[in-house]
């Protein structure tokens, strides 16, 4: 009787749990059935979901439920606290495993290769998303010392940042944030926000719903010049042709012909203005330099040479997350990907690494919503299926399900489970009950394993 394909994925993330359930619904699962493990560095699972969206964003985390209902299945299982390839490597997971996926996302900032950027009080925004995420192996405190701050980038992690950086502590406080991310904000001196974009409305990468979103708070008047409500033939056609830019670009519109406010924290949110160079003075930041730029008819811009410097204390970019390259896979360094084709990884020679697979953001690069994962890992695991129908799977020399736990027991690495997870939620759950809250996160790793049953 064949026995069940034994497939790793690393990376406990939406990428990595939509793989599995990939798996569990594909038709493998009945004959010969599938044996699914999960590796995930954090002691906690949801990747993104738990470290890369905003506290005050609960509709998102929401995807959590579905995600749950994977993970409860029993042909899942979950290690958490164990680092690839620190604590297992590729040549291990090949020995327990017919299969490995990488689903290990990205965590770290893009480049923004501009003069300055070394500067105190210049920050990447996954850094700082990092922090009031509660991430456990980042600083506990940020500092929030400048009054008025520049965010580059017209994405959605841009917006995170700047109605972060504008709310106040106290409209934070029923979120799950923890007690020192609480206590660093109300710190937080910034009272202008500044949002800058290179190019116009209609090429902004906001999801219409984040965006309104910052209307929403009683304290952050939302400002948009009339000036850079601008559109070419490019532009129109962006607008016919694609729903979400034009509800993003008609919003915009709404608010540039509006009154101004007298909500104390103001957020302005700039086009068509290109950061060249972050001034500074002491080894500090003092200003953002920008370049206008203007429509060319084809929806991209062209410089105009006329630069304005900017009064701000902090310059956060937020141009795109970066994946961490990884060991044993090729990977190309402009993209921040592991080549693939349809998530077969490609060796040097552009033939096919045996048994490993990519899904997620580590496969396609760092665009688009959480849900767009879900055909990736469809597409992923349809191929991990065919090699296997077709004998192109070598098989894992050591297949039983126990082996991994005993080489792990062995190597004193402290693992996470699934049970662990129930253990450790219900803390953070009764921890926010007390305080009228859904939950407040653990931010210590050795509380989180403490509470997952690891650390006695």
């Amino acid at each position: 009787m064949p026995r069940p394909i034994r497939v790793a994925i690393v990376g406990a993330g939406p990428a990595g749990i939509y793989a599995a359930d990939a798996l569990i619904k594909s038709d493998a699962a009945q004959d010969p059935g599938v044996s699914i493990d999960l590796f995930e560095r954090m002691p906690a699972p949801f990747g993104l979901i738990r470290y890369g969206v905003a506290p005050d964003h609960p509709r998102i985390k929401g995807i959590i439920t579905a995600l749950h209902q994977v993970l409860d299945k029993p042909q899942v299982r979950l290690f958490g606290n164990v680092d690839y390839p620190n604590d297992i490597t590729l040549d291990e997971l090949h020995r327990f495993y017919d299969a490995v996926i990488f689903a290990t996302g990205a965590m770290t900032d893009r480049a923004l290769d501009i003069p300055g950027n070394g500067l105190d009080g210049s920050f990447g925004a996954a850094d700082f998303v990092s922090w009031y995420d509660g991430h456990p192996d980042v600083p506990r405190t940020w500092p929030l010392d400048a009054e008025k701050v520049a965010v580059l980038g017209v994405g959605n992690v841009a917006l995170d940042v700047a109605r972060i950086l504008a709310k106040t502590a106290e409209e934070l406080l029923p979120t799950e944030i923890p007690p020192n991310v609480h206590e660093g904000l109300e710190r937080n001196k910034a009272r202008e926000v500044h949002v800058f974009g290179r190019r116009g409305p209609a090429q902004a990468k906001f999801s219409p719903m984040e965006l309104r979103e910052l209307d929403h708070s009683p304290n952050i008047e939302v400002i948009v010049n009339p000036e850079d409500i601008d559109y070419d033939e490019g532009s129109i056609a962006t607008r016919r042709n694609n729903k979400q830019a034009h509800m993003v670009a008609s919003t915009l519109e709404k608010w540039a012909i509006r009154d101004p406010g007298t909500r104390p924290h103001k957020l302005y949110l700039h086009f068509f203005e290109s950061p060249t160079e972050i001034i500074g003075e002491d080894g500090r930041v003092k200003a953002l330099r920008t370049e206008r730029t203007e429509l060319d008819g084809t929806g991209n811009v062209r410089a105009t040479g006329s630069f304005t410097d900017w009064d701000v204390q902090a310059v956060y970019r937020a141009v795109g997350y970066y994946s961490d390259e990884l060991p044993k896979l090729p990977f190309d360094v402009g993209s921040g990907t592991v080549p693939n084709e349809a998530g077969r990884v490609l060796a040097a020679d552009s033939d096919h690494q045996t048994s490993v697979y990519v899904t997620g953001w580590i496969k396609r690069g760092p665009v688009g919503l959480i849900g767009h994962t879900k055909g990736d890992a469809n597409e992923t695991v349809a191929c991990l299926l065919d090699d296997h129908t077709t004998g192109r799977l070598p098989g894992a020399a050591d297949p039983e399900p126990e082996a991994v736990n005993s080489f792990l027991e062995e190597r004193g690495i402290g693992f996470t489970t699934w049970d662990g997870w129930y253990q450790l939620d219900a803390q953070e759950r009764a921890l926010g009950s007390a305080q009228g809250r859904e939950r407040v996160k653990y931010v210590e790793r050795e509380d989180m394993l403490r509470h997952s049953g690891v650390i006695r």
